[in-house]
């Protein structure tokens, strides 16, 4: 296939920026996304321009950091899908793609498609843990936990902390990142001796690194990888009010 990319460039944080045009040539319908950018990387390269600088990692859709909009949509808009993962056989021949890095006040362009998420990691380190002491290593059947609250947690921790939802919401909100976080341990008995301060701390750490609040559009969990559902805001509020009360 050929096919004609705009890709944001920016040289800096502080610098403007806009979309540039590229032609991907003879590009295989088995490539990954990523492997097309490399490749126009690669012929960049050979003429002396500056390669397209992105994110990426594992590239087998668990590290979250292949953050593109992609004809306007997070990662591409297919379902459970990251980047790395959307093969080029989505596409066809003589296609326009339009690439673009996440846009969300609270995460600034650091250059070209590569933007600052540490705003995530703040909401995480004021309280995505357990930190108690329990003594002794346990066995690990010493803590019986119901499957329904094992399963419940299980899908709360498939959150990869991309940051897809917060590129999709129209108010750059972090509520479905953060809630993940919480209601994985709020369904544990491990995570419940520090719930209260636990969702108190990343509730304020996710406004004061700059995101917006929930507004019920459900963009996040459409844009998700993963598919976290928008059921844990509604266990973060919960466990907000409570956490008010104590």
């Amino acid at each position: 296939m050929n096919l004609t990319l705009h890709v944001w460039r920016q040289s800096g944080p502080n610098q403007p920026g806009k979309l540039e045009q590229y032609d991907a040539k003879n590009v295989s319908p088995d490539q990954s996304f990523l492997e097309m950018l490399d490749e126009v990387n690669e012929q960049l390269i050979k003429e002396g321009k500056d390669p397209i600088v992105f994110d990426h990692d594992c590239r087998e859709g668990i590290c979250g950091m292949c953050s593109q909009v992609i004809n306007g949509v997070p990662h591409g808009g297919q379902e459970r899908t990251t980047v790395c993962q959307l093969h080029m056989r989505n596409f066809s021949d003589g296609d326009t793609i339009y690439i673009e890095p996440w846009r969300a006040l609270a995460f600034p362009i650091l250059k070209d498609l590569i933007v600052d998420r540490s705003g995530l990691e703040k909401i995480m380190q004021a309280g995505g843990y357990t930190s108690c002491h329990t003594g002794g290593v346990a066995d690990g059947n010493a803590i019986l936990v119901p499957k329904v609250d094992a399963d419940y947690a299980m899908d709360a921790a498939e959150c990869i902390g991309c940051g897809a939802c917060v590129a999709a919401c129209p108010n750059g909100s972090a509520m479905l990142y953060t809630s993940a976080k919480v209601a994985q341990l709020a369904a544990l008995p491990q995570g419940k001796a520090e719930a209260a301060e636990r969702v108190c701390a990343m509730t304020e750490a996710m406004q004061e690194a700059g995101f917006g609040n929930c507004s019920n559009h459900y963009e996040c969990q459409a844009a998700c990888p993963k598919g976290i559902n928008v059921k844990f805001i509604a266990r973060l509020n919960r466990e907000y009010q409570k956490a008010l009360f104590k």
